[in-house]
């Protein structure tokens, strides 16, 4: 009877406690259902609706790709953001995450059951429960978790609803590939693409595994796991990630140890508008973006906004600019004028030139040059904006102030020092400032773009923005409208005497009477080809007088120079304002069979997900015949073969003339190449030009101060052939080192019908036929 009765309270007591057990697993059931379907009904917040989640709005910075597919920067505002697809993470990257972060992830559905449990069995001390779809729905749609317990729970409850939202809306690897995309790396590193090529300076499948594991370990905080400020704490961290990924067998134990045991390697890439490969580029860009945009509204299809913003909409713009030689150009620059700068420094020192940096000017002078500039200037805005008298004003230009100045002898370009603004305006102008573009002439295409020599400091774009005096690479234009109309061949001779066009002769108010650079007259007779090689003024006012000044400037309007052209001689001497990226443009068409292409710099355009909103269409125009444009190629070879360019070709010149070793840069070039080319030097030397072509590559290179007073004393150091050659040397150089770049060494292609001579040899026995025959004709008695 006992045993019966123990029995039967066994047999009560177990069912009771699976009536419990039920009861409390139905609960359990119905509460989580409760609790998910007051989230969906929005009692602990509101939810994104189904569209937004399956396209989820992130801010994307826009691209600047480069021709050979490379980025060159970006435009953004806030998030420095470019979104990459699965297929582009590296698995390094990858296992470290899900081992790191979520170890079945592969296996759940957005919530981890087992972690869940264990986070609260073990109130959290043994890890975490959130997995990365929750971490990803916390990161698109919930925010920074609230210190508040109640909003925590509130928090937490919509994750779990959004992430099994997100994982029947995406794949696995969709997922992960959102989450490396949407995370906030520190250091304007937004997004797993920004942050490989900011902390690596590489791309993100190009991850070592040591670096895909401290990109990792910055996910558990990137303001505290900030590598540039607390290098031992992330090692350690990296390393933790590392541990993880030998115990999922995702590497070896061998590996880990030696990974472990490497020092971090950080090469900090920092991205920003002001830093970086062809910065002046990219500024010309934004402004040609702004135009396009307006000019284009966005399809109400893609969005909210109306039109396309250039910081937000993850833009793809594609160039022409070379990577390569956009690098190459801007080594060529700093190389250059960093030796070019401390000549001028030398020979401005406060003994030699009292009024450095400026020359040949009255103290009147001095004091109108200061005076613009302290009103152009920055401070000059923001004070009057803010209210402040002139006289305040005034009065902060002469107050001592710490700031950081540019400096070519800092490895950083930089120094800090103590300068009242005045001071340092002066400061500024004493640096020489330079421009160079470099277009593929058959297509336009504009290779390399630097505007100046220090973007941070010196914002002004000297290729496009303004403009200076063209000197003698204007002559070309004049020889070539007297070749086209007169039908001139490079070997006709000119004498080089003083040579006069009278007042009211084309637009004349007063004789024009110009003199030789060196003041003297030879007396000689010299073909086209001599005179154009070795600048001779008298020659070329001989040229404009029988065209005409007119049809000089209906030429160069045809070639692209765009400014009003006042029709008279004296333009022949290059008086005349003009800019690189035109200059470049219309010297394009000598190389190009006479066809002028006008430079481009954007190919296409597409919105984020591929779709072309812009492609351009080359504008052309045939200004020169094939024969004309190839007896100026020819016309211009002399300049490099015998005339102010020579010194591209010789070597050796250094032993006898000190010059060559110190400003001309990168001496002797060694290229032996068909080369074309035209000097320029302005008076007092204001301005150093050098425009050289080979077959299918155009640049032209500037060099001058920001006023014209800033200049050498002498043309021995003024000249283009010293200020701006060397610069074009250096830069084709690097260009023929590297062979896949495909810069021509090959000459130019001729005609195959040439009607216009060209050799000399021939010509002048030719002439002296005509001569005999019209000697001949003179002894006949008619």
């Amino acid at each position: 009877m006992a045993k019966a009765e123990k029995k039967k309270t066994t047999t009560n007591s177990f069912s009771k406690f699976i009536a419990w057990f039920w009861i409390l697993f139905v609960s359990g059931l119905t509460m989580v259902a409760l609790i998910f379907l007051s989230a969906s009904w929005g009692l602990f917040g509101d939810l994104p609706p189904y569209e937004y989640l399956e396209n989820p709005q992130t801010n994307l910075a826009s691209q600047i790709i480069s021709s050979d597919g490379n980025l060159l920067g970006k435009f953004y505002l806030d998030d420095n953001r470019t979104d990459i697809k699965f297929e582009d993470l590296p698995d390094n990257l990858v296992n470290a995450l899900i081992a790191t972060e979520d170890v079945r992830f592969n296996s759940h559905s957005g919530i981890d059951a087992w972690g869940t449990l264990r986070a609260i069995v073990y109130l959290g001390s043994r890890g975490g429960a959130s997995t990365i779809s929750q971490q990803l729905a916390r990161q698109l749609f919930v925010g920074v978790r609230s210190r508040n317990k109640l909003e925590t729970i509130q928090q937490k409850i919509k994750e779990w609803v959004l992430a099994i939202r997100l994982e029947r809306s995406y794949t696995k690897e969709e997922i992960i590939s959102m989450y490396f995309n949407i995370y906030d790396f520190g250091n304007n590193a937004d997004g797993i693409r920004s942050a490989a090529r900011i902390y690596f300076g590489k791309e993100p499948k190009d991850l070592k595994v040591e670096e895909s594991a401290m990109l990792v370990g910055m996910f558990k905080n990137s303001s505290l796991f900030n590598p540039l400020r607390r290098e031992e704490m992330v090692k350690t961290r990296r390393d933790v990630v590392l541990a993880q990924m030998a115990k999922y067998d995702y590497i070896t134990e061998e590996t880990k140890d030696s990974l472990q045991a490497m020092r971090m390697d950080i090469n900090y890439n920092p991205e920003n508008h002001r830093e970086g490969l062809a910065t002046y580029f990219r500024m010309y860009l934004q402004r040609f973006m702004k135009g396009w945009i307006d000019k284009h509204p966005k399809p109400a299809m893609e969005g909210e906004r109306d039109r396309y913003n250039l910081y937000l909409d993850g833009l793809k713009i594609y160039t022409t600019i070379d990577s390569k030689m956009q690098a190459n150009a801007e080594e060529a620059v700093d190389q250059h004028m960093t030796k070019l700068q401390a000549e001028f420094f030398h020979q401005n020192t406060p003994d030699r030139n009292p009024t450095a940096p400026f020359l040949d000017i009255t103290p009147e002078e001095t004091k109108s040059i200061m005076e613009r500039a302290m009103k152009n200037s920055e401070r000059w805005r923001k004070m009057k904006e803010s209210g402040s008298s002139e006289k305040e004003i005034r009065e902060s230009f002469t107050k001592k102030t710490e700031m950081t100045v540019f400096d070519w002898k800092s490895q950083t370009k930089e120094k800090d020092t103590i300068l009242t603004p005045l001071d340092s305006i002066r400061y500024y102008k004493t640096f020489l400032r330079t421009a160079m573009m470099s277009m593929e002439p058959q297509t336009g295409h504009v290779k390399a773009w630097v505007g100046g020599i220090n973007y941070k400091h010196f914002q002004y774009d000297n290729v496009i923005q303004g403009g200076k005096q063209a000197g003698s690479t204007f002559k070309p234009f004049v020889y070539a409208a007297a070749i086209d109309q007169l039908r001139l061949s490079p070997c006709e001779t000119r004498p080089d005497t003083q040579y006069c066009i009278e007042a009211g002769k084309h637009g004349n108010m007063e004789p024009w009477c110009p003199r030789n650079s060196n003041g003297k007259y030879s007396g000689n007779s010299y073909t086209l080809k001599k005179a154009l090689a070795n600048s001779i003024n008298t020659i070329t006012a001989q040229l404009i007088d029988e065209v005409g000044p007119k049809s000089v400037v209906s030429m160069v309007h045809n070639l692209g120079i765009t400014r009003d052209i006042l029709a008279v001689p004296s333009i022949a001497l290059g008086t005349e304002i003009v800019n690189v990226y035109e200059m470049v443009g219309a010297y394009g068409a000598f190389a190009n069979q006479g066809v002028y292409v006008k430079p481009v710099m954007v190919t296409r355009i597409e919105n984020k997900d591929g779709t072309v909103l812009y492609e351009y269409v080359p504008e052309t125009k045939d200004v020169l015949s094939k024969d004309v444009s190839y007896a100026m190629i020819d016309l211009m070879k002399g300049v490099t073969q015998g005339g102010s360019g020579t010194r591209l070709r010789t070597t050796g010149a250094n032993k006898w003339n000190k010059v060559y070793d110190e400003i001309i840069t990168g001496y002797p070039y060694g290229l032996t190449n068909p080369i074309a080319g035209k000097t320029g030097t302005t008076q007092n030397q204001s301005d150093g030009w050098f425009m050289g072509m080979v077959p299918n590559l155009v640049t032209g290179v500037w060099v001058g101060g920001e006023d014209r007073a800033t200049h050498f004393k002498g043309i021995t150091y003024g000249q283009g052939a010293s200020m701006a050659l060397p610069i074009w040397g250096l830069y084709m150089t690097k260009n023929y080192a590297d062979e896949e770049l495909g810069i021509s060494k090959e000459d130019f292609e001729k005609p195959e019908d040439m009607s216009i001579e060209i050799d000399c040899s021939n010509f002048a026995q030719d002439l002296q036929e005509d001569n005999d025959i019209e000697n001949d004709l003179d002894d006949l008695d008619f």
